[in-house]
């Protein structure tokens, strides 16, 4: 029995080196491991095995928060259906779905467009992207692409993809026509230059929103520089009376000249009811504010649609996190309204945008800001995104805090000086 016991024992510690020779190299399913540049990923076996799709055989999701009536929803329903024509997908090749919650309602969407045959999802909403990444892990071969999250570059998953654009530089030369405005007003004996008081109506207290009404502010003083800023909060993205209530309470505090990163036309028929000079977002008002719309900055999801999609037919690699630019044509102004905006507004326009491009000028350069009185030589930025929000990135490099280089998704949360908050609840 002894015998037969010391035989059983050599026999399996034999099994134990050959099983520990053939797994010594390779590391546990779901061990983190760190690139070259400091990035986590995750060894996922489940990673998708990039397989080129006939273009006929493409099928293609997308998710909306809200419908058309939301100018933001409609900036992405329009630009989702320029590219499908763009590639020439027939109707039956796209799927939209429209005012999906930012709950587990976007799971369940995104979890029935896969098993409508979508070989690749979008979803257009901060809030949506906790349930793509869900589905993303649900099912691995489908590609899943979400616009305005955060969490793409530090996820690890092969099939799940943020995107943005550079539209702080879009808003910084709404703000310059709005500062030529502002000039036209001050020279024409309609304000002060000490009355240069602008209104800005915002969803939320979220770095999307906060970088936004900066730069706007930052392209308006640099024409105006006796320019100051009011911001209201509404709590919600698309609102159209409280939006409206905002505006007409930033206009009673003497705001010369409203704007907006709210998804409604709240804001604007607030402003044609008033006479006040308006410059909105995500496309423009001119047929319902003839009087007032002076231009809009929007992003063009066109070239990233299209973009995202041909990689699924071409099998190869969608970026992990995309940055779209002027240069991409990600970046758009709308026609300006020569009828309400200053004189020279689109020369001028034109020619900063040129800066822009070249590298001349940078939209947030610490030397045309303060924080508290002082000027900025280090920040350190939530890009890294988690609970607690805490800085784990410094963002500031050679003079200019550099939004959008460490992540697509906007990171500038700082409160400058000239821009008065009227609440912070939201």
């Amino acid at each position: 029995m002894k015998k037969s016991l010391k035989w059983l024992a050599l026999a399996l510690a034999a099994v134990m080196i050959i099983c520990f020779a053939a797994c010594k190299d390779k590391p546990p399913v779901d061990e983190p491991t760190t690139a070259e540049d400091g990035t986590t990923a995750v060894n996922d076996e489940t990673d998708v095995t990039l397989t080129p799709i006939a273009i006929e055989d493409i099928k293609v999701g997308f998710i909306f928060l809200h419908d058309e009536n939301s100018t933001y929803d409609k900036n992405f329903i329009d630009a989702a259906d320029a590219a499908v024509a763009a590639l020439g997908l027939s109707a039956d090749q796209a799927i939209f779905k429209t005012n999906i919650p930012e709950g587990q309602e976007c799971y369940d969407a995104a979890a029935d467009l896969v098993d409508q045959g979508c070989n690749i999802i979008f979803a257009d909403s901060f809030g949506h992207e906790d349930y793509m990444i869900e589905a993303a892990k649900e099912y691995p071969a489908v590609q899943f692409c979400h616009a305005t999250g955060t969490k793409a570059h530090t996820e690890g998953l092969a099939n799940y993809h943020n995107a943005f654009a550079s539209i702080y530089e879009g808003r910084y030369l709404a703000g310059v026509a709005a500062g030529l405005k502002l000039n036209e007003m001050i020279e024409a004996g309609e304000i002060t230059a000490e009355e240069a008081k602008i209104g800005y109506v915002g969803a939320y207290t979220y770095a999307e929103v906060v970088s936004g009404y900066t730069s706007f502010f930052l392209g308006a003083r640099s024409i105006c520089e006796s320019a100051t800023m009011e911001v209201t909060f509404t709590g919600s993205w698309y609102d159209e009376t409280a939006e409206k209530e905002g505006a007409t309470k930033l206009i009673a505090n003497k705001c010369v000249l409203i704007s907006q990163h709210a998804d409604s036309m709240g804001a604007p028929t607030a402003c044609e009811n008033a006479g006040v000079p308006n410059v909105s977002y995500n496309g423009s008002t001119i047929a319902a504010c003839p009087n007032t719309f002076i231009v809009s900055s929007r992003i063009d999801w066109t070239p990233y649609f299209t973009l995202a999609i041909e990689s699924v037919v071409n099998g190869t690699e969608i970026p992990v996190d995309y940055t779209g630019t002027i240069e991409t044509g990600s970046v758009v102004l709308t026609e300006i309204n020569e009828t309400v905006a200053a004189e020279g507004t689109v020369a001028k326009v034109e020619e900063i945008k040129a800066a822009l491009l070249d590298g001349s000028i940078q939209v947030f350069d610490t030397s045309t800001f303060t924080v508290d009185g002082a000027e900025l030589t280090e920040y350190m930025a939530d890009v890294d995104t988690d609970a607690a929000y805490t800085g784990d990135t410094n963002v500031i490099i050679d003079g200019a805090f550099m939004e959008s280089k460490f992540r697509s998704a906007p990171y500038f949360d700082l409160k400058i000086d000239g821009i008065t908050l009227l609440d912070t609840a939201f």
